[in-house]
């Protein structure tokens, strides 16, 4: 007669003391639970519901700017500094761990600064302006420190009370505001300047080496920390509009891409003397950003309120079309991780856009923010930096629902686990929709309905007119397809 009997080690059944949590033994054979998927499936449904409840994406709005924030830059290697530049002409530099001014010149430029961009090195950066100027600025600022650092501001009233809370506020109700404290009444003067003959519209520094590149009135220009004059000038590519934002690959040290306002989207490579090649839009693009970790890839925003995503390597149509805005789209920025994308909207709006999706993650307003002109992601990732047309700096969760602080080790499995059973039951209609509702603005709401009417409507014209034609006659065009006008090699 055989006898099974149950062994288990001391060690490994019982506590080595009274604060640890009791280990118990489960058996993971799937015939002894029946309503596993049924259970996990109602977990899925609670998790989704909490994910929404705690979903607080405001974190602060920062105060400073008389006049609307135009431009921003993050640097690509540190998580501070962040440089705004107004539409008044003035320039701030920005600690986002205090959320204060720690840089800022009130009379930068005499006409809207357009462009800003930090140096390599971190040491310095540049702004162009409508005042046909460029100007380096030096960037040696102190950044939020340790403790030691936090005491000293505190005991100078610089630190506010609302500095080291976690910021769970509501997005709707901004009241925590951040002191802008400009230490120097004294405005600082630039490290070099140079006087061009056409206004700037944007610019971006080299990610390698010691050159930027500015786009104006009548073409792109590169331009050199020790020259005078722009080493190199490309005019548009079969036409002669001007430029309104140029932007360096990440990757090929001698790729810029621009955009026109004649619709046109134009690449060049700075070992030749001519262009490469260009794309024109149904409309006039106002924003374009490389992929940063696939860096053959790039998004421009259009004024028919979509972001267009395209591979350098075929132009001849984007390969997708990303959708929700009610407004122009205005600006765009990626995230470090290359995987998600935020952009600012005339709709007064912010959408986080998966690079393979084509609606938006989640969007994010507040009743006092107006016309998005700038956006960024922070260099970890988890924040977002918007600039508006209400002369404010806000900084939003790139996870909405995401706690901030130190998690402990039981609480992040849990997040996690939560995170894991919704992504398994997304495609659930109950889930889904919990996942994806959001109260959006009336106009929005408005603007939305009626856009998805008259999409209807155009679709089901079409419909007819191949109906009725004669075989062969009409041909139906793709979504994609029908965003390109023409291109040029």
């Amino acid at each position: 007669m055989k006898i099974k009997a149950l062994s288990r080690s001391v060690e490994g059944n019982t506590r080595s003391n009274s604060g640890d949590i009791k280990k118990l033994s489960r058996n993971l054979d799937p015939k002894h639970k029946p309503l596993e998927r049924a259970r996990e499936y109602t977990r899925a449904v609670t998790s989704a519901k909490l994910e929404r409840m705690f979903a607080k994406p405001f974190v602060a709005a920062l105060e400073g700017h008389v006049d609307s924030v135009a431009c921003s830059a993050a640097s690509r290697g540190h998580l501070c500094p962040f440089v705004t530049g107004g539409v008044d002409g003035e320039i701030r530099v920005w600690d986002l761990a205090s959320r204060r001014t720690v840089w800022n010149n009130k009379t930068s430029h005499t006409g809207a600064v357009n462009g800003v961009c930090i140096s390599n090195d971190g040491k310095s950066f540049f702004s162009c302006s409508t005042d046909k100027t460029i100007k380096q600025w030096g960037l040696g600022v102190k950044m939020a420190g340790g403790r030691k650092e936090k005491r000293k501001r505190k005991e100078k009233g610089v630190l506010d009370s609302d500095s080291d809370s976690d910021g769970d506020s509501d997005s709707d109700s901004e009241v925590k505001k951040s002191s802008t404290s400009s230490d120097s009444s004294k405005n600082p003067a630039p490290l070099n300047s140079w006087l061009f003959s056409d206004t700037f519209k944007s610019m971006d520094h080299h990610w390698n080496e010691e050159q930027f590149t500015t786009a104006s009135d009548e073409a792109v220009q590169v331009w050199s920390h020790h020259r005078s004059n722009p080493i190199q000038t490309y005019e548009p590519f079969n036409g002669t509009d001007s430029c309104n934002v140029v932007r360096w690959n990440p990757s090929e040290r001698s790729l810029l891409a621009h955009t026109s306002s004649d619709r046109g989207i134009g690449l060049h490579d700075t070992r030749a003397s001519s262009s490469l090649r260009k794309t024109v839009l149904r409309m006039r693009s106002n924003c374009l950003e490389w992929n940063p970790m696939e860096p053959m890839n790039f998004v421009v925003g259009n004024e028919d309120h979509n972001c267009y995503s395209f591979d350098m390597r075929k132009l001849s149509q984007p390969t997708m079309v990303h959708k929700g805005h009610v407004g122009a789209v205005l600006s765009i920025g990626w995230s470090s991780t290359g995987r998600e994308f935020v952009t600012g909207s005339y709709d007064r709006t912010i959408r986080i856009f998966n690079y393979r999706s084509g609606t938006s993650r989640d969007s994010y307003y507040a009743k006092r923010m107006q016309r998005v002109f700038c956006v960024n992601y922070t260099a970890d990732a988890k924040f977002i930096v918007s600039g508006s047309d209400d002369t404010n700096l806000r900084i939003w969760k790139a996870r909405s629902n995401e706690k901030l602080g130190q998690q402990l080790v039981r609480e992040e499995r849990a997040t996690n686990y939560r995170n894991t059973l919704v992504k398994k039951f997304e495609h659930m209609p109950e889930v889904r929709n919990i996942v994806k509702s959001r109260n959006m603005p009336k106009f929005v709401k408005k603007q939305t309905a009626m856009a998805q009417i008259q999409h209807a409507s155009a679709k089901r014209k079409e419909g007819n007119i191949i109906k009725h034609s004669k075989k062969g006659s009409v041909a139906w065009k793709g979504e994609r397809a029908k965003a390109i006008v023409k291109e040029y090699e």
